[in-house]
């Protein structure tokens, strides 16, 4: 498929580029490059140097269906600071040149995801089927990756389990796929919401997930509750997702940079037994269980 697709470039100093780009990858951009935003050339750098220009322009590619107005508001919000400005790119297959390098790929013992036009490398495994496309959530990011690994470590069957903020829903049929009863996803992109109504139906698990925008869901609780999202959503919603989750339930927190982790612990150790952080690249998981009041 031809369309068009969307860039948005923001000039940042080189100091913020690695929060810059995983921010980015976070709310959906497929791929991100950098170049210099003045005249400032690098010379030939020493032995283990890896020198950056003073002021960067960042480039994030996104799918021409992701809904550029809402990433761009989602950047103001978050950085107000910055210049972002929009482009729009025509006449080539992005998504086709982006799924050549997408890879089955495995979390834990037991699961996989793998494009829906792969071969299935162990076919006894739990093998997810999904392709880049509408909404953020491929398993390629270090916090869904987390939360991918969190499932293939528990046992779930027969459980039910809430996804705020479900992107693609893959965390959600992954619940699904590893024996779950029952799911719901919750998110406010209405992108979100079809892209997970898709995927359930390539899994074939539409008869258990139901996926929601927040004005549309009614509240009720679950066995497991588990968030992706950026730790200033957690934080403010830290009450609602205690209340969506049951005593002796679990909850997981992703989407939190490392530094930030304790203070978000901090936060839901009101009413969980909280575990330490689990940190991959620089991107922190939290896990722990609600205890009786």
């Amino acid at each position: 498929m031809t369309d068009a697709w969307n860039q948005v470039h923001i000039t940042i100093p080189k100091e913020r580029l690695q929060e810059i780009e995983d921010f980015l990858l976070s709310i959906g951009a497929l791929s991100t490059t950098y170049k210099d935003a003045g005249d400032n050339p690098v010379l030939e750098p020493l032995p283990g140097e890896t020198p950056l220009w003073p002021e960067l322009i960042v480039t994030a590619l996104f799918a021409q269906q992701k809904n550029i107005n809402t990433v761009m508001n989602i950047l103001k919000r978050h950085y107000p600071d910055l210049n972002a400005v929009q482009e729009e790119l025509e006449d080539r297959d992005w998504e086709r040149s982006w799924m050549d390098d997408y890879q089955p790929m495995s979390f834990g013992q037991r699961l996989w995801v793998v494009p829906t036009n792969m071969e299935a490398p162990d076919s006894n495994a739990v093998n997810l089927r999904l392709d880049p496309g509408l909404a953020f959530g491929t398993g390629t990011h270090p916090t869904t990756s987390l939360c991918l690994q969190w499932l293939d470590q528990h046992d779930v069957r027969n459980l039910t389990l809430l996804d705020y903020g479900c992107g693609s829903g893959i965390l959600a049929i992954a619940g699904l796929l590893l024996g779950a009863a029952m799911a719901e996803g919750v998110d406010i992109d209405p992108q979100a919401i079809t892209a997970s109504t898709s995927n359930a139906k390539t899994n074939h698990v539409s008869d258990k997930l139901n996926v929601y925008l927040p004005a549309d869901y009614q509240a009720k609780q679950y066995d497991v509750v588990m968030a992706n999202i950026l730790s200033g959503p957690l934080a403010e919603l830290a009450p609602d997702l205690n209340r969506y989750t049951k005593i002796g339930g679990s909850i997981i927190l992703s989407g939190i940079l490392s530094e930030q982790a304790e203070s978000i612990r901090a936060v839901y150790q009101q009413w969980f037994d909280m575990n330490e952080a689990i940190i991959d690249d620089g991107w922190a998981m939290l896990s722990g269980r609600k205890f009786a009041p």
